[in-house]
């Protein structure tokens, strides 16, 4: 529906102008100040309120067909109330993992700092003794990185819980839009920016949604393979449940998420055995092959994203914001290439 019939086009093209700066502005302080888990919550609470509405007044004009339903209020309140119920249940046995979680990823990159620097005597002689004579210098250069970076993560606690916090925010703030009722009759600056909003959020079903399923699979394969596969052969990773932590997160980023979750659990396999290093990688590529062609017909058919785009954008977006760049790129890039489509210049 044309929210501003009344006004002139060139008042309209101003106010589309308007709107893709303040938009381009706002991306740009959410990057700045961290606010991205707080941003990517408020669509999740949007969406997900207006997706469990209509199926919450199914259910009650079935229970109570002669009683009218506040369907809208009542999907905001489950939706609201939820991680509430979940922390409460779940803070008794995961209390440590949640709090400790950055102290825990330091130890496990110092664990990956060890392997490597142990690297020829996990491998048979035979092998170790075809390594390049320099490749104990790189070996030391990996394990100094690693080490920075569990470094780095020993000063991340109040960080970690003050992003817990803005996530939290950010779902409440996606309720709260979801449950105010449409309006009609916009000014054009208004209008514009409640476009902007609906194809971000539009971008965001596509590519964030449908990334979380497909990691989600990944890390029940991998919660399989590592909980219940290796242990009939009474073989048991150390930090299995930090590993698939790291997994689900790590499954969010499209491409790169899979090196990572590659590189670490190969490295942990390798702890334990070369055998085990190997049925860890073997089990990795098979998942994850898989993985990219469900990529290729999820999101890049949604979005008409090449794997060079997308790669591109995630290095430059890492160089500039850091490690949430290489989150925000697939959202922010499709969301970007979306707009340009709208106005026919791609």
């Amino acid at each position: 529906m044309d929210n501003h019939p009344s006004y002139p086009d060139s008042r309209v093209r101003q106010a589309q102008v308007a709107s893709l700066v303040c938009i381009a502005v706002l991306l740009v302080l959410v990057m700045r100040f961290g606010l991205l888990p707080g941003l990517l919550c408020v669509c999740l609470g949007f969406l997900v309120t207006r997706w469990l509405s209509p199926r919450v007044a199914v259910l009650w004009h079935w229970r109570w067909p002669e009683r009218a339903a506040p369907c809208p209020k009542i999907a905001g309140t489950l939706v609201a109330a939820l991680p509430i119920v979940l922390i409460a249940l779940a803070v008794p046995r995961t209390r440590g993992l949640i709090l400790d979680a950055p102290h825990q990823y330091r130890e496990l990159l110092d664990y990956m700092a060890k392997t490597v620097l142990e690297l020829r005597q996990k491998l048979p002689s035979d092998i170790a003794a075809q390594l390049p004579e320099g490749s104990d210098d790189l070996q030391r250069v990996i394990a100094r990185y690693l080490s920075a970076q569990s470094g780095v993560l020993a000063h991340a606690g109040r960080t970690w819980l003050s992003g817990l916090l803005f996530a939290y925010v950010g779902l409440l703030t996606g309720v709260l839009a979801a449950l105010r009722p449409s309006v009609h009759g916009l000014r054009p600056l208004a209008a514009q920016l409640h476009l902007r909003a609906r194809r971000f959020g539009e971008t965001f079903r596509q590519i964030v949604v449908a990334q979380f399923w497909i990691s989600l699979l990944n890390t029940s394969l991998t919660a399989i393979f590592l909980l219940a596969v290796l242990p009939l052969w009474n073989v048991r990773l150390p930090y299995a449940v930090l590993l698939l932590l790291l997994t689900f997160v790590a499954g969010l980023i499209p491409i790169v998420g899979n090196l990572i979750c590659n590189t670490v659990l190969t490295l942990v396999g390798l702890s334990v055995s070369l055998a085990v290093a190997l049925a860890c990688l073997g089990f990795l590529i098979f998942i994850h092959k898989a993985e990219y062609f469900v990529n290729a017909k999820v999101i890049g058919s949604r979005t008409h994203m090449g794997v060079w785009e997308l790669l591109a954008v995630m290095f430059v977006m890492e160089a500039v914001f850091g490690p949430a760049g290489l989150v925000a790129a697939p959202l922010f890039y499709a969301y970007a290439k979306k707009e340009l489509q709208a106005a026919g210049w791609v």
